[in-house]
């Protein structure tokens, strides 16, 4: 199943500029790897079989760490679930004995890889963009689902890929014609880190400002928080009417600070990832209030659809993460592959690529609309707390530039 963006053509190769892992000859996995007829580790029924499910996730030492814990967090409750449920065609989902931290290391992640390829049906997460294109070859000869805790538009191009929402891309694109929609805009800024996270949602911001005849300012800006003052600079010196980052939350609190500091007082739209709640407690804060939203490609925490409410009760007294939307969210294609195999009575590799090429919908719960992978949300995060009480600005919209718009590669190849 593919949620095509904005009319995109499938093709096939591997991405450019990505690390690929070479097979060296190694046979492919038993097709029926990852389901067993003995029961899960901790089963609640040992009446039933056990599927194992992989997690590669960044759990430690990288940028992402927090997210990747809460994401992690969310998609174990929500297999937990599932199992309390009954668990899929006679077997309990297992999702914790295959879980390997990455250290935000493509190498790591695809030692991480192969250590588990032949014990689990598929990934229920692949955490980062460089270590899952390290694994894409693997991935493709196995063959193995995944599904990705990041939102790259070359996952559009990997028909083995459960996305969920829509991608950098089009966020960028969508935070254009909401600047649009409620300012005078005649320049755009895009701050972004390097790599198919912050030149993607670049590169949809310079697609949607090309179409709409606004100037359109490329700062590429290195990790870290002491590595800002140049974009800092850059945008007291050119004062844009937006600026839009895709960036994390270090690179934004002082960039957002340092801007501050300096007169700048146009509007800030920050990428899903640019936010962290702890940016509240932080010297940006007053900032982030007066001048910053986020675009993202869900609800927030306290958002009121059925999925968000059973998140919240399976979740109980852990502490709300914005992270934990995410990873409940991105789970509901994988449980829906899951159970048409089980009903076709082939719960192998095969039989679960065969489904998920074919899969047309996913119930979300409510969580995501029919049409999602076009549409985005506005939400003013630093005006609550953060993540338990987080407003909502403009609800899932799709922009007019995003409906005009066809690609047939990855949008960062244009940056």
């Amino acid at each position: 199943m593919k949620r095509h963006v904005i009319a995109i053509a499938l093709i096939g190769g591997l991405l450019a500029g990505s690390v690929t892992a070479c097979r060296d000859g190694e046979r492919p996995i038993d097709n029926g790897a990852g389901v067993t007829s003995e029961p899960c580790p901790k089963a609640i029924d040992r009446s039933k079989g056990c599927i194992y499910l992989g997690i590669i996730s960044d759990l430690t030492v990288g940028p992402r760490s927090a997210e990747a814990v809460a994401v992690t967090e969310a998609q174990q409750k929500f297999w937990d679930r599932v199992n309390r449920a009954g668990g899929i065609g006679g077997h309990e989902i297992d999702v914790v004995t295959y879980v390997r931290d990455n250290k935000a290391d493509p190498a790591t992640h695809v030692r991480a890889y192969r250590e588990i390829r032949g014990k689990v049906l598929a990934l229920a997460q692949t955490m980062g963009e460089h270590g899952t294109a390290a694994i894409l070859s693997d991935l493709r000869t196995d063959p193995m689902l995944a599904v990705p805790a990041s939102r790259t538009s070359a996952w559009s191009f990997e028909p083995d890929m459960l996305e969920s929402g829509a991608n950098y891309c089009v966020e960028g694109i969508n935070a254009v014609d909401y600047a649009r929609a409620t300012g005078t805009v005649r320049s755009i800024m895009s701050i972004h880190l390097p790599g198919e996270y912050g030149d993607d949602g670049a590169a949809g911001v310079k697609l949607a400002t090309s179409l709409n005849s606004i100037t359109f300012i490329n700062v590429k800006t290195d990790p870290g928080a002491d590595r800002q003052d140049g974009a800092a600079s850059a945008i007291i010196a050119r004062r844009p009417d937006v600026v839009i980052l895709a960036t994390t939350p270090a690179e934004t609190e002082v960039i957002v600070r340092k801007a501050a500091e300096g007169g700048y007082r146009g509007r800030i739209i920050g990428a899903g990832p640019t936010w962290d709640q702890a940016l509240l407690r932080g010297p940006a804060a007053a900032a982030l209030k007066a001048s910053y939203v986020r675009i993202t490609p869900w609800g927030p925490w306290n958002a009121d659809t059925p999925g968000h409410r059973a998140m919240r009760a399976a979740l109980g007294s852990l502490a709300p993460q914005d992270g934990h939307v995410g990873g409940w969210v991105s789970s509901y294609p994988l449980k829906a592959a899951l159970e048409t195999a089980a009903a076709r009575e082939d719960l192998t590799h095969s039989g679960l690529q065969a489904v998920a090429r074919d899969l047309k919908t996913v119930d979300y719960e409510g969580m995501l609309p029919a049409g999602a992978a076009n549409q985005s949300m506005i939400v003013s995060p630093a005006t609550g707390t953060g993540a338990a009480d987080v407003p909502v600005v403009r609800g899932f919209f799709a922009g007019p530039t995003v409906g005009r718009t066809e690609l047939d590669h990855p949008c960062f190849q244009d940056l």
